[in-house]
């Protein structure tokens, strides 16, 4: 990537936005010294959580990949057992597979909404399949209940929903259709706690589970007894008394966001011969963490000129994710995954967070239509 100018202003690719009650709320973690996992604003973040995405139960842990082990854990998922996952995503949906003993079964994308299809999905099952775990990418969500349609019996769905708060299906927060789902909070998401994750879910029973194997497998109610091989993944009262403050934030967060997508939107929809902006299919809201796009006709070595040209103009970007199946850990024929492939070697992720002007959008896009001579 090409150093950019020092002289022009830069604009970020995230930024979290860190202007509500964080300061006062950590502030007061600190003078009642409760700065571990014992405080009260863990408990107060998870109520908060669960009550505004409309599931039953939300458990805190470190981070989102330990949400996904966890969820994995907690359903019993293991050696033996085969789990769908889309070869485009980030590594962590596999790797939570592989953490538990269980084999990776990778599937193509949707060239539309960059997402795994039912029809893909049931192409993938075998008698071996025990879960699947969808990917909301880049914040736009899987139809869940449509997916389901095709899965066999018995079958476990769990949403990555790392990248999606805030969007919904049928008029369902992202989680509410699956069996479990999974968030992170790391620092460049729409929610963040620097790190950190939770787990959701509507079933007493599985949510108690989640919590024993997150508490290092410690009987709730015997005092240094550990039933089962647990996990320390627990999320600290600073980190959710951050969340916490987010949470009373979100909607002007999701707001925000919306309103710097729908200006690329905007500015760049005429480009259609050049770039796909994935549609937000009907019955959908969008989550709006990252506005992706992806080159038409291109390749990664084009890709990269691009970002290299907005980077001198102080712009940063992002690449697409690396499709699993091109990683040693997961190596599959290239030739089943062609929308992987392309997602990878052709996307580009443009500067989406709240701290952004409107005049920083409009220079954005003038300087990305320039780089493509459009």
């Amino acid at each position: 990537m090409a150093i950019q100018n020092q002289d022009v202003h830069r604009i970020a690719v995230a930024y979290p936005d860190l202007q509500g009650n964080e300061m006062k709320y950590v502030t007061d973690c600190i003078a009642t010294e409760w700065v571990s996992s014992q405080g009260p604003y863990v408990k107060r973040f998870e109520d908060a959580f669960a009550e505004w995405t409309g599931v039953e139960h939300a458990i805190t842990c470190s981070n989102g990949t330990a949400a996904l082990h966890l969820a994995l854990v907690a359903q019993g998922i293991g050696p033996g057992d085969e789990v769908i996952v889309p070869s485009m995503t980030y590594v962590a949906s596999a790797n939570a597979v592989s953490y538990v003993g269980a084999t990776v079964v990778l599937v193509d994308s949707d060239p539309t909404s960059l997402n795994v299809t039912p029809e893909a999905v049931a192409a993938a099952v075998t008698a071996r399949t025990k879960a699947v775990i969808p990917v909301d990418l880049y914040g736009m969500p899987v139809d869940i209940p449509a997916l389901r349609e095709d899965l066999p019996q018995g079958a476990i769905v769990v949403e990555d929903a790392a990248e999606a708060i805030g969007a919904r299906v049928r008029g369902t927060h992202v989680g509410g259709h699956s069996d479990i789902a999974t968030f992170s909070f790391f620092g460049n998401k729409t929610l963040t706690t620097g790190e950190g994750g939770m787990v959701t879910c509507h079933n007493a029973e599985l949510a108690a589970k989640i919590r024993l194997y997150r508490d290092q497998g410690q009987d709730p109610n015997r005092t240094y007894f550990h039933p089962v091989l647990g996990f320390n993944y627990r999320l600290t009262n600073l980190q959710a008394a951050v969340g916490l403050a987010q949470m009373e934030r979100i909607e002007h967060h999701l707001g925000e966001r919306a309103r710097v997508c729908r200006r690329y939107e905007d500015r760049l929809g005429d480009l259609d011969h050049l770039l796909h902006i994935p549609p937000t299919p009907g019955g959908h809201a969008h989550g709006h963490w990252m506005f992706t796009v992806v080159l038409r006709n291109s390749n990664m070595a084009a890709r990269d000129r691009i970002r290299e040209h907005l980077a001198l103009d102080g712009i940063e970007t992002r690449p697409g994710f690396t499709p699993l199946h091109r990683l040693p850990m997961y190596p599959a024929p290239p030739e089943l995954f062609p929308v992987a492939d392309w997602i990878g070697d052709c996307s580009i992720s443009l500067p989406t967070h709240g701290r952004i002007t409107d005049d920083d959008v409009d220079f954005v896009s003038a300087r990305l239509r320039a780089a493509l001579g459009a």
